[in-house]
């Protein structure tokens, strides 16, 4: 099981709403992601599996806390592609392998050793069918992904809650673990349907090649999400 609440961010950094949002999820033997994981991070698996997403969507109304949501805020693309993690007898939370985005002023976050690079990204919303696209800067990566998306799900399941209930991440720069935490309210989710792939994210990250066809999750977003001041992980 997975930490269901997230903890109460009192001094946030930064606040913004993440809409539009897909979820891929391949599942992975536990040693081919733990060979790409810093020493002092366990790989979190779900029945016998490391699982690693690609989770492109849409930041909207970023802005320092505790400034309001005003007219004319940025909206910007961002495509991730992570795994799932925890400290050694501690706490659950992501591990990126790739951070694309449009927005330069995200490259900040390298300072703790985010893994932002800048991309052409793309995010085209017609009906119930989403198209998703991503060229990285000065490298050859990039995806091409077409949704369509189901039904709501009234009653997520506990693996559906496992793959998108994680209130921190971890970097790590310099010799130091550090630890972003973010609070955000659950996210609305439904079923979708990939109609289109293709992508080398994976590949650039370092990870083998998995035959298993991706698990879809698309969600509307959610809003007043609030992240806080990285530290050194304790």
């Amino acid at each position: 099981m997975t930490d269901t609440a997230a903890p109460r961010v009192r001094l946030p950094v930064l606040r913004c709403s993440w809409v539009t949002q897909c979820f891929l999820h391949w599942p992975y033997p536990p040693e081919a992601v733990r060979r790409l994981l810093p020493q002092d991070l366990e790989v979190d698996e779900y029945a016998g599996s490391a699982w690693v997403g690609l989770t492109p969507f849409v930041m909207t109304d970023p802005r320092p806390h505790p400034l309001p949501a005003l007219p004319g805020l940025p909206r910007f693309p961002e495509t991730n592609l992570r795994t799932y993690v925890r400290r050694p007898g501690g706490r659950r939370g992501l591990w990126f392998f790739s951070l694309d985005v449009t927005n330069p002023l995200m490259l900040g976050a390298q300072a703790v050793g985010a893994p932002y690079r800048l991309a052409r990204l793309r995010v085209t919303l017609a009906g119930d069918r989403v198209e998703y696209t991503g060229r990285r800067r000065l490298a050859d990566a990039s995806y091409r992904l077409v949704v369509r998306c189901g039904e709501r799900r009234t009653r997520p399941t506990e693996f559906d809650i496992w793959l998108t209930s994680r209130w921190r991440a971890y970097t790590r720069r310099l010799g130091t673990l550090w630890e972003v935490p973010v609070e955000h309210e659950p996210w609305p989710l439904a079923g979708a349907t990939v109609e289109s792939l293709a992508e080398n994210l994976r590949d650039a990250a370092g990870l083998p090649p998995c035959d298993e066809e991706p698990l879809a999750h698309y969600s509307p977003g959610v809003r007043g999400v609030r992240l806080g001041c990285a530290r050194p992980a304790g």
